[in-house]
């Protein structure tokens, strides 16, 4: 769980889930004790900062997480599960992959690793490739390009709230939001006609772009499923007029009407607009 993340979660109706599982969401739903949307983020850093300062460090929980993120819609309940061990162990063995040996060592102790590592092959064996499915994924410092293609601009929500209290937790203040909310048939149909558009006017650079992953991975869930994007902690490390001037899906949308109708300096203008904001962005990563 990253501090200044942005994530994006597909919420399946209770439907979509199996007789056992939609007792245990069901009760979960009506729980007292199960973490507020408005204080998930902060229970889950404080989750995984507690597994990762701990001694030995340990890279992913020992149980999967109880928990997850709801939403109801006309009296209907959608289920995002938190998926807390499988998306670390995701992200263990991606860091793992791309870290060389001497550096990983200094992260996490061999032993540890590697237990973590045969942990994660063996839920593998027993579960295959339907059990890798995640319902949120998570990036750091940015939002990808490709994640805004499944929203409209006006499926905008954004509340300011207040600005932290001194000495607070940027990562952890509540009520201050941006996110996009749609069906899953609109994301789809969204998703697919900018891969249409793309391929036809960029041809092979079109891969380059995401959209087909992302697109791929929508068609995992039920068609009746609800896709979010939660701009999660970045809203902490942009002032008020940088999220009120935030408008990337619209101006994402108008790059691909650009280029689908020849007005190629419209779309190369658009285009440009996002991809900057997002750069300067990811520039607060490194810092001082």
């Amino acid at each position: 769980m990253l501090p200044y993340a942005a994530y994006l979660r597909v919420y399946e109706p209770l439907t979509a889930f199996s007789e056992s599982e939609r007792k245990v969401w069901a009760d979960y739903a009506e729980s007292r004790d199960r973490p507020r949307r408005a204080n998930a983020l902060q229970a889950e850093h404080g989750e995984s900062l507690r597994r990762l300062l701990a001694v030995p460090p340990h890279p992913a929980p020992a149980q999967e997480s109880p928990n997850a993120y709801l939403r109801r819609v006309e009296d209907r309940l959608y289920v995002c599960p938190w998926q807390t061990r499988l998306r670390s162990w995701l992200a263990f063995s991606r860091l793992r992959g791309s870290t060389p040996v001497k550096m990983m060592d200094r992260f996490v102790p061999k032993t540890i690793a590697e237990q973590t590592a045969d942990d994660f092959d063996r839920f593998k064996r027993q579960g295959g490739a339907s059990a890798l499915r995640t319902h949120i994924r998570t990036t750091a410092w940015h939002v990808p390009p490709s994640w805004f293609i499944p929203f409209d601009g006006n499926e905008r929500w954004l509340v300011l709230g207040a600005a932290p209290a001194k000495g607070q937790d940027l990562t952890t203040a509540t009520g201050r939001n941006l996110i996009y909310v749609t069906s899953m048939a609109q994301a789809r149909r969204r998703c697919a006609k900018a891969l249409q558009v793309l391929r036809k006017h960029l041809g092979d650079v079109a891969a380059g772009l995401d959209v087909e992953d992302v697109a791929r991975w929508l068609e995992e869930f039920h068609p009746h499923s609800l896709v979010e994007l939660d701009y999660g902690g970045l809203v902490h490390v942009m002032d008020d007029d940088a999220l009120q001037a935030d408008q990337s899906v619209a101006e994402l949308s108008a790059a691909l009407t650009g280029l689908e109708t020849g007005q190629e300096e419209l779309a190369f203008a658009m285009y440009q607009r996002v991809i900057l904001r997002w750069k300067s962005m990811q520039l607060l990563e490194s810092a001082n």
